[in-house]
């Protein structure tokens, strides 16, 4: 199988309209006229130099990974040294002290509107190629709808009332009179879920080159989108949930059938910790619908590595000095894989004491998701973490849990230090065990099948207890216990929607996903506050952190795109 590398190209210049700011638009430096461009022999340069962006864009303060900005939930700290080590992300963990004019609430927006700015160049050039001459026409522009649906989708989640660019051809003055209040929330969504529906007709089941969605990612990212809009949220007041509307929930259904999964060849890895290894062999795997391609070893001095990441990695002296130990589990999240002596989670109580590896039992998980003191650094024993600074650059200020999710073992090959360091492991964007949380969250909701959620969520527990492929001799080595079972019964409504959300916290943790869902589930300020009163029991960065309904759900709109807007652009409600 090819990958289709998402690294910068010689023709990324070819008639781009990527602007400095989404609204300053300055005329494109074209190094082809259309017609040129149009030529078969150029159109998939300008396609994947589409593609290229969505890499060459983000870096370690904006990746697309969105982890930056995942430091709002109730999984993960800011981390580094110290509150003042990227004070503005500190500013989101805490909720306190955000403003309009922070450097990281702009620059993520000037990124992903670049990147539709290139999206949109394809699209347009692909709408002016004879298709008698490219054959490949519809199918490539069902990939850049999947694409700039994509780009939507990352903004919409962060700042909620957004711009949409979805007009071919647009000229300078259309761009400048756009504005973010065109379409109510439920109606954005749907936008969105217009540019799916049209790739997902076109995309083929499978495609040779690795990158290129397929049938199966424009579902999987349609029915994300449908759970994201079945959330009401469309107060021009508030961000509260008004409604939970059952036909964009049977959407979800549809677009998570098992059916076009298997077709496409999709599915559960045997073991869970396949999703996050770098190695060749388990990249692109069963699991992996669509994923950002990275490589090492192509020609050029680092190759295309993924550099989104190099803020996690720990400082491990004379090893990975540099590192800066950002993005760190909490306490919380190791919390909520305890298990009791059934293997099942504490779904009310998982909080009520701190994990002790000692004489507790945890799900398998744990230990292929967050690294802890007296355990091995990536599976690695040469790399015993421990509480102290070599684990903690706050000396203990962020604790001394690593993210595993992220990193790679040192002694592997795959890390290379640059400027930071990187690593050619993919990041997955969409990947099956997600599709399933999905159908299950949906049928729970709706109540029309919750044999078959919990069913999903049996599946992902079973799973979860048959990967030990790297933990073999924990229980024996180090004193763990790990035990997780499947709940084997269909309970009510309530409770399975409970352990729905428990599943998919657990699953998808520290993978960016959690502070999205509370806000989806309109449980966001009810969860973080209370995250937010305990935690200041054990650390005073957290003492005064207040979590603000109808206002710190989203980012505010950036003061620099507002004020270049011409009165185009509103801010969103809560007092920026």
């Amino acid at each position: 199988m090819n990958k289709i590398v998402l690294g910068t190209l010689s023709l990324c210049t070819l008639l781009l309209a990527s602007c400095d700011s989404f609204l300053n638009y300055n005329e494109p430096q074209a190094t082809l006229s259309l017609e040129q461009a149009t030529d078969p022999q150029y159109v998939d340069n300008v396609v994947i130099s589409a593609y290229a962006v969505f890499i060459s864009a983000e870096d370690i303060n904006s990746s697309f990974s969105m982890w930056n900005f995942d430091v709002r939930s109730d999984d993960a700290y800011k981390g580094g040294n110290g509150t003042s080590d990227g004070d503005v992300f500190h500013q989101l963990e805490i909720s306190q002290g955000i403003l309009t004019t922070n450097w990281n609430i702009n620059d993520m927006w000037v990124r992903l509107y670049n990147c539709l700015s290139r999206v949109n160049t394809a699209i347009d050039v692909l709408n002016n190629t004879d298709e008698a001459k490219y054959e490949l026409k519809e199918q490539r522009l069902g990939e850049m709808y999947f694409l700039r649906a994509y780009g939507h989708f990352l903004l919409k989640r962060l700042y909620k009332n957004i711009p949409f660019v979805v007009k071919s051809n647009m000229t300078p003055d259309e761009y400048n009179a756009l504005t973010n209040t065109e379409y109510s929330n439920n109606e954005g969504w749907q936008v969105i879920a217009n540019d799916l529906e049209k790739a997902y007709a076109v995309l083929p089941v499978r495609q040779e080159d690795k990158g290129r969605p397929t049938k199966a990612a424009a579902a999987a990212l349609l029915a994300k989108v449908y759970l994201y809009k079945a959330y009401r949220q469309d107060n021009p007041g508030s961000h509260k949930v008004t409604e939970i509307n059952a036909e964009d929930l049977q959407q979800v259904i549809k677009y998570t059938d098992p059916a076009i999964y298997s077709e496409g060849g999709y599915g559960l890895e045997a073991d869970f910790h396949n999703n996050f290894r770098p190695e060749p062999q388990y990249e692109n795997g069963i699991e992996s619908i669509w994923a950002m391609q990275y490589s090492m070893n192509d020609g050029t001095k680092y190759g295309n590595l993924n550099w989104s990441y190099g803020l996690i990695v720990p400082n491990i002296p004379g090893v990975t000095d540099g590192g800066c130990d950002f993005y760190k589990p909490s306490q919380n999240i190791v919390n909520a894989f305890r298990t009791n002596d059934s293997g099942l989670p504490y779904l009310d109580s998982y909080n009520a004491k701190d994990y002790d590896k000692t004489n507790e039992n945890a799900d398998t998980r744990l230990f292929l998701t967050i690294g802890i003191p007296g355990l091995p650094y990536m599976f690695n024993p040469k790399y015993m973490m421990s509480t102290t600074s070599t684990w903690s650059r706050s000396n203990g200020l962020y604790g001394y849990y690593v993210s595993f999710k992220h990193n790679v073992d040192p002694d592997g090959g795959y890390l290379i230090k640059g400027s930071w360091w990187g690593s050619p492991m993919n990041r997955i964007v969409l990947r099956y065990a997600d599709v399933m949380l999905m159908r299950a969250e949906a049928e729970a909701q709706l109540g029309s099948n919750l044999a078959d959620a919990m069913k999903q969520v049996d599946d992902l527990r079973n799973r979860a207890s048959q990967s030990t492929a790297m933990l073999g001799n924990y229980d024996l080595k180090y004193g763990v216990s790990m035990k997780v079972r499947p709940y084997n019964d269909v309970p009510g409504q309530d409770e399975v929607l409970k352990r729905v959300k428990m599943e998919r916290r657990l699953e998808m943790a520290m993978e960016s996903e959690r502070f999205f869902d509370l806000v989806r589930w309109g449980e966001a300020k009810a969860v973080i506050q209370k995250y937010y009163d305990e935690e200041a029991k054990k650390c005073n960065i957290y003492e005064g952190a207040v979590f603000s309904e109808d206002k710190n759900e989203y980012l505010p709109i950036p003061h620099e795109q507002i004020a270049a807007s011409n009165g185009h652009f509103k801010q969103n409600i809560g007092g920026w």
